[in-house]
This record gives structure tokens, C-alpha cells and sequence, in this order.
């Protein structure tokens, strides 16, 4: 008689005859047929994700919990990320997640980690959110210099700068933080929400 793995109700041999019997050709269904029929239900399922990562991307979605809603969303609305005379926006996507699909998926799983943080309660207050704000753009300072500010350079590029619009001195700021490797999250922290009131700026050292 076979000896039951503790707790499973199942005999060591179960998986075995399972793992078997999924191998089996099939004596129903052709070849074709089970091909026809993975590849239909590929498509759906990438469809569904490509939909679930879209929904997921949308400046709605973020600010669907109130979190987002009352704290960071109205500081980044008074921005010229929200509202310019050039009428481009920039959501809460195109700042935080990245576009390349791998880095992507990888944002999605660390992403888990904020819904955690709103189920335990860390965030679920402005004054909580208060507490933590240097801990959460810390981390997203290192991850936006990690890949060279990816996500801003989508729109702003070093080359396309112009000097005359722009005018010498910024102009050659821009052109010194290029040439030492600077990238913008560099200079620019707290261009779309607030600084936290812990934030030391290095530059009123020099």
C-alpha cells in the first residue's frame, strides 16, 4: 500500500499517472486540432493582458484610490506636466512605468508592493503618506536614475534643446549635466509633486 504525502490526501503515485495521462496523445482530438485551438486560446489570453496592462496604464486607474486621488493627483494638476500652453500631458504612466515591455512587467510586480501598502494601511491617510513621501520618492528617484530617466527622454532629448528658447545659462546647464552624465531626475526632483519636507537639496552646499 503507498504511503500518503502528510497533509496532500494523495498518493505519491497521483502526480505521476496525472503527468502521464497529460502526455498522452490524444486518441480524440488531432494534432491539428489541439494546435488550432492552443493558438486561438494564446490569442485570447494575450489580448486579455495587453487589455489588463492598458486599463493598468491609464491616469484614471491610478488615481482611482483615494490615496492617489487627494494627495500626489491635485499637486501634479497645478504642474505644467497637466496643463500647458502647448496642450501635451503628461500622465501618471508616462512618468512611472516604463514603456519596453520586460521593465514593464517587472514595475507591475514592485507595483504590488504600493497595494500592499494601501491593504495594511501604511499610506491610507494624508498624514500617513506625509510620513512615508521620502521613502516612496527615494525609491522612485533610484529607479528613474537607475535607467537614465527613460521615461522623460521620451519627450525631452538633449539634442532637440533649443538655445535661444531656452537661454544660455539654462542652456548650458543642461549641456554641463550631459556632458558629466547627469540625467534629469537628477536636477528636476519635485517638478511634478512635492518635495518632502526632508529633501536637502545639495546644491545650497555649493
Amino acid at each position: 500500500m503507498n504511503e500518503k504525502t502528510p497533509g496532500s490526501g494523495k498518493s505519491p503515485g497521483f502526480l505521476c499517472r496525472m503527468w502521464r495521462v497529460l502526455r498522452r496523445p490524444s486518441a480524440k482530438w488531432s494534432a491539428l486540432t489541439l494546435l488550432l485551438v492552443g493558438v486561438v486560446a494564446g490569442i485570447v489570453f494575450w489580448n486579455g493582458f495587453e487589455t489588463a496592462l492598458d486599463k493598468t496604464d491609464q491616469l484614471e486607474f491610478c488615481i482611482s484610490c483615494h490615496e492617489m486621488r487627494d494627495g500626489p493627483y491635485p499637486e501634479y494638476k497645478k504642474t505644467i506636466h497637466y496643463q500647458n500652453k502647448y496642450g501635451v500631458r503628461a500622465a501618471c504612466p508616462d512618468c512611472h512605468v516604463p514603456h519596453a515591455l520586460m521593465p514593464l512587467l517587472w514595475r507591475k510586480v514592485q507595483a504590488s508592493q504600493e497595494v500592499w501598502g494601501k491593504l495594511t494601511g501604511k499610506i491610507d491617510t494624508h498624514e500617513k503618506f506625509e510620513t512615508n513621501r521620502m521613502e516612496l520618492a527615494t525609491k522612485e528617484w533610484a529607479r528613474m536614475k537607475a535607467n537614465g530617466s527613460a521615461e522623460c527622454q521620451r519627450c525631452h532629448n538633449w539634442d532637440a534643446m533649443d538655445k535661444d528658447a531656452q537661454g544660455q545659462t539654462r542652456y548650458n546647464k543642461h549641456m554641463q549635466a550631459r556632458a558629466s552624465g547627469q540625467t534629469c531626475i537628477d536636477c528636476h526632483k519635485g517638478i511634478a509633486h512635492h518635495l518632502p519636507k526632508e529633501y536637502h537639496d545639495p546644491d545650497e552646499d555649493e
